[in-house]
């Protein structure tokens, strides 16, 4: 299991970071053409901002691999650690719930739907962009149940600072 965590964590951070180069280089590009040419390129604009939307969703994964996704943990420290314990697999039910419900049900259906939008600069379909939704939703899924397994073998909170 650690071993699936970490390749998919590398890719995740591959991902990451080639997105984010990519949006710096055509943001250069954007402000290149736009000052110097004076013809601003209406193509690379787009297509930071769907840039942005993925190296956001791909980094929400990162994070839910890393147990840091949102929680109060001056509330849950106050408990036994077998509390902790119940609380941490109940924090990552209702995330694998989410993904499953939201990202992965809701993102193939909102994908299928714009597949017949075409962007107005780059003239692919909106939903090739959308595609990102339900495959962020999987990761969130898989990173949550070995998230799981790590609780049952007894990680808490504090066991994932720690790390």
């Amino acid at each position: 299991m650690k071993a699936l965590r970490k390749v998919l964590t590398q890719i995740l951070n591959v991902l990451a970071g080639v997105s984010f180069i990519a949006m710096v280089v055509l943001t250069c590009w954007q402000v290149f053409t736009r000052y110097v040419l004076q013809n601003p390129s209406p193509w690379s604009e787009e297509l930071v901002s769907y840039l942005f939307a993925w190296a956001s969703l791909l980094g929400a994964s990162l994070i839910t691999g890393e147990r840091g996704h949102m929680n109060i943990p001056v509330v849950v420290e106050r408990f036994s650690p077998a509390i902790q314990k119940a609380l941490g697999i109940f924090g990552e039910l209702i995330a694998f719930a989410f993904s499953g419900i939201i990202l992965v049900y809701g993102g193939v259906a909102i994908s299928q739907l714009a597949m017949g939008q075409m962007t107005s600069s780059l003239g692919v379909p909106v939903g090739i962009f959308y595609v990102v939704m339900p495959l962020c939703g999987i990761l969130n899924m898989i990173y949550t149940v070995l998230n799981i397994a790590d609780i049952c073998k007894g990680g808490t909170s504090q066991d994932k600072e720690a790390a």
